[in-house]
């Protein structure tokens, strides 16, 4: 895990992989309750007959929201950001899903440090993130997130 204290810490990581999360299960629970949050209850996600029947992937797939909302939990495997008063999840930039993420699948968060920028005091991270696949060649996604800190 990275430890970060300040901006000028979080500069010197600016084009470094700075690591991976550990691995993930999104099992049929998860998407499930993913579903009920949502409101969004699409039988690839949620009814595994008729996707293992009648679906491409012969089983049910993640939402692929729920994989984009599990970035704050992953990111926080990879690098502590501490003495911070003020953390933002800002948005998500250039996202592109590869392949569904199936159920019970075992997902990683590779993350990179793409820009960090001193904006008056709140400081600007751009993090490259690549959700990788347990034993699948192609990402779930890739895409940038921008996180802003207040360091105390």
């Amino acid at each position: 895990m990275v430890i970060i204290n300040n901006y000028e810490e979080y500069k010197l990581l600016e084009g470094v992989i700075v690591g991976s999360s550990s691995w993930h299960v999104i099992d049929q629970d998860q998407i499930n309750r993913f579903a009920d949050a949502t409101l969004d209850h699409q039988w690839i996600h949620v009814d595994q007959q008729r996707a293992e029947n009648e679906g491409p992937y012969k089983s049910t797939i993640a939402h692929g929201y729920l994989t984009l909302s599990l970035i704050p939990y992953l990111w926080k495997q990879i690098a502590e950001v501490r003495s911070v008063n003020l953390e933002i999840n800002y948005g998500i930039e250039n996202f592109r899903f590869g392949v569904p993420v199936k159920v019970n699948s075992e997902v990683s968060l590779q993350a990179t440090i793409r820009s960090v920028n001193d904006l008056r005091g709140m400081v600007k991270v751009v993090v490259g993130a690549k959700l990788v696949i347990k034993n699948e060649l192609k990402p779930a996604y890739t895409g940038d997130v921008v996180f802003l800190y207040r360091f105390k």
